[in-house]
C-alpha cells in the first residue's frame, strides 16, 4: 500500500479556514484520533486525523487544548456524516480535551459487529482485509504521538486510518441494508455521544441493575 505524502498536510492545533471550507462541501468525512493512551483524564490527545471523498487527508497536530474552533464548527456540523473506528473512545476525547460535542456519527466497528456476526474480529485491520482487500500496516499504533515531530511511518499510519474508512463505511452499508439492520446501527450510532459522556462520567456500566 503507497501514500503520497505529498498529499498529506500535517498542521498544528487546527484547520486553516480554507481547508475548513474544503471539508465543510462533504457530506462524509472519516475521522480518527492518536492520544497517548486511552484515559481522558490522564491521556493526552494528541493528532486528529480526517478525510473526505476526494481522499484529501489532513493530520492536526494538538499542542493546545480548547483552542480549535475550525475543527469544532466542522465536527459539529449536523450535516456531515463523521466516520469513526470505535467512536466511543474518539468521541469521549474529542469531548474532553477540545470542548467539541459531535453530532451525526457513524462507528464502522459497531456496524461490524451487527452485521459482521460470523466472526469476532472487528479490528479496523480485520475489516479493511475483507470488505477491500486491504491490509494496513497497525505496527505503528502505540508508538510517541505527543513527540514534538511525527515521523514519516507516523504520518503513514494516521493517513491509512482515514483513508479507507469512507470506502468501507459504503461496503457496510450495504451488508447492513441486505441483513435489514441499518435502522438499528443508525440507532446506536444517535446514542454514542452519550455513551462517550457517560464514560467521561464514570459509569462503567450505565445500564448494570
Amino acid at each position: 500500500m503507497k501514500i503520497n505524502f505529498d498529499n498529506i498536510q500535517v498542521l498544528k492545533n487546527d484547520l486553516t479556514s480554507e481547508l475548513l471550507e474544503h471539508y465543510s462541501a462533504s457530506d462524509l468525512l472519516s475521522v480518527d484520533c492518536e492520544m497517548m493512551g486511552l484515559n481522558p483524564f490522564r491521556d493526552r490527545l494528541c493528532l486528529v486525523q480526517m478525510c473526505d471523498k476526494s481522499e484529501k487527508v489532513t493530520l492536526v497536530k494538538i499542542e493546545q487544548t480548547k483552542n480549535s474552533p475550525n475543527l469544532k464548527k466542522l465536527f459539529e456540523n449536523s450535516n456531515i456524516k463523521k466516520i469513526f473506528h470505535f467512536a466511543r473512545t474518539d468521541l469521549a476525547f474529542l469531548y474532553y480535551w477540545l470542548d467539541i460535542n459531535l453530532v451525526n456519527v457513524f462507528c464502522t466497528k459497531s456496524a461490524s459487529k451487527l452485521c459482521r456476526t460470523y466472526t469476532d474480529k472487528h479490528s479496523l485491520k480485520d475489516l479493511l482485509k475483507e470488505t477491500l482487500s486491504i491490509d494496513i500496516d497497525k505496527s505503528n499504533q502505540s508508538t510517541d504521538w505527543g513527540a514534538p515531530e511525527l515521523t514519516k511511518d507516523q504520518i503513514k499510519y494516521a493517513a491509512s486510518d482515514v483513508l479507507f474508512l469512507i470506502p468501507a463505511y459504503h461496503k457496510l452499508v450495504s451488508f447492513l441494508k441486505r441483513e435489514n439492520r441499518l435502522e438499528i446501527v443508525e440507532e446506536v450510532n444517535k446514542f454514542l455521544p452519550i455513551l462517550a459522556r457517560l464514560d467521561l462520567l464514570g459509569y462503567v456500566d450505565f445500564f448494570a441493575h
